[in-house]
């Protein structure tokens, strides 16, 4: 017993195992394949299909930063940076001896009731909840045990943020995941490695991957979203071998996605989903799963206090970009700030809610869905088009149908209702030719009339006051039998 106890204690604290043995894991698994640490080998993973077809997910950005409320989440290494701003604040606001720690004990996160938060999620149609563990400055949400004194349990909010906020999503039925940073500004362990210009490696073995496994196996995290890259290669951060184990013999092996923020020259090459570059959205198909991360508060990722309504999206902006996004491939990463008494700002909730009644009635639209043929049709129309399959493509899940596809709804997504009731739509022009179509409002129950001129159809929409949506509107396109 003594031997197995400390096999397993020397299994848990090495961050370099040979992931080629281990072939009888303590984890069941629906694949066989175990991956090798290496991004060849670590690309042919399929990608979970619950990602693809959730398509909302709700990013949150709390931490000390939320404590001054100014700038963005990068207010310790802007203020250190000589950020005039900042020290112009701090000067007229703190004593002159203050320190970014000493905002710590006021991250309170008195009001903080994660049941409160599940349910709003719930509400705004997200299917998963991405919540920063740990931000740049290295203050944890969870009782970190390489982070002493600088985790949310023992300074601030005195508890597990990151456990009490994981229990109550997956309660609801959402998936949860963790946002980790990499890197951390001032860590000293982290400084010496890069005075050796990396080729020493104390930070990752020592302090970053015991923090990553504790985050796995404490919570089984549905999604790992990696960050702070820039600095170094992935072979300084020993990002394949952390990747194999999630992927082989982690709690979370069969259902985990990453991303790609895994050192220099990796973004947009290698991962489960691409972020590529913060509120990254091509606006055209692309060949890789991938997100598109965006704030509400289009300033800032951390809450700000001084925020203003013109800097706020509106709900038509973002519907914007969630059927944009949707309509080419990915998933939208909705962020918003929480305070630092643990509350989310009544314009956030007031969005997320706008969002969720829209999900409520055009929903079908989004999740499950794939890129069609075509994905907009900008030059009759702001429109954006879907479809659903019958099949799933894990290797290819954002590829548009091929003819071994069977095609059960076309959907055109249109974000400007038409002054004379009539949308006119080129792509679908051909493929009304091809057979029967029904045409339909998502929302109201009849059909529609349409016709089909110079090359263009043209459909004539109900009366917009017999319409539900208030903001953009769904044709749903099916073949009568």
């Amino acid at each position: 017993m003594r031997l197995l106890l400390l096999s397993v204690f020397i299994g848990v604290v090495n961050c370099r195992i040979d992931y080629r043995k281990g072939r009888n894991s303590p984890f069941s698994s629906k694949y066989t394949k175990r991956y090798e640490p290496n991004w060849e080998d670590l690309d042919t993973r399929p990608l979970p299909e619950w990602y693809d077809k959730a398509k909302i997910g709700i990013f949150l950005h709390w931490g000390v930063y939320s404590v001054p409320g100014y700038g963005s989440e990068w207010f310790w290494s802007n203020w250190k940076g000589g950020s005039k701003p900042i020290i112009e604040f701090m000067k007229k606001n703190y004593p002159p001896e203050f320190t970014y720690q000493e905002f710590a004990p006021m991250f309170k996160a008195e009001f903080f009731d994660p049941q409160n938060f599940a349910d709003l999620f719930v509400k705004s149609g997200a299917k998963y909840v991405v919540l920063t563990s740990k931000h740049h400055d290295g203050f944890t949400l969870f009782p970190s045990k390489r982070s002493f004194s600088w985790n949310a349990e023992e300074v601030g909010p005195k508890r597990d943020l990151v456990g009490d906020l994981s229990t109550s999503i997956k309660a609801k039925g959402l998936k949860f995941g963790v946002y980790h940073s990499l890197y951390e500004w001032f860590n000293p362990i982290y400084e010496e490695d890069k005075k050796t210009n990396f080729t020493t490696r104390t930070y990752p073995d020592t302090k970053l991957w015991p923090d990553i496994k504790q985050l796995v196996n404490d919570y089984k995290p549905s999604i790992i979203w990696s960050d702070g890259d820039w600095e170094a290669y992935d072979t300084y951060w020993n990002s394949t071998d952390l990747l194999a184990w999630l992927y082989n013999d982690s709690p979370v092996k069969d259902e985990v996605v990453v991303n790609d923020r895994w050192g220099i020259d990796i973004p947009c090459k290698h991962g489960d989903f691409y972020n590529c570059a913060d509120r990254y959205n091509p606006g055209i198909l692309q060949n890789h799963k991938w997100e598109n991360a965006f704030t509400v508060d289009s300033i800032s990722w951390g809450y700000r206090r001084n925020m203003n309504l013109k800097e706020i999206l509106s709900i038509n902006q973002l519907l914007k970009e969630v059927v944009s996004t949707v309509s080419c491939g990915g998933n939208a990463l909705i962020n918003v700030g929480p305070t630092k008494e643990g509350t989310i700002a009544p314009i956030f909730e007031e969005r997320l809610l706008a969002l969720g009644e829209w999900l409520e009635i055009n929903g079908e639209a989004i999740y499950s869905t794939s890129p069609w043929l075509h994905q907009n049709d900008t030059s009759v129309g702001d429109v954006w088009y879907t479809c659903t399959k019958s099949k799933y493509n894990a290797k290819r899940p954002t590829h548009i149908p091929t003819r071994s596809d069977t095609v059960t709804a076309i959907y055109a997504i249109f974000l400007n209702w038409p002054a004379n009731n009539i949308l006119t739509l080129r792509h679908m022009a051909a493929y009304l030719h091809s057979g029967t179509f029904k045409v339909r409002l998502l929302g109201n129950d009849e059909f529609l009339n349409w016709r089909i001129s110079y090359g263009e159809a043209h459909i004539v929409l109900p009366d917009k006051s017999t319409v539900k949506s208030n903001n953009a509107w769904v044709l749903k396109f099916i073949q009568s039998q």
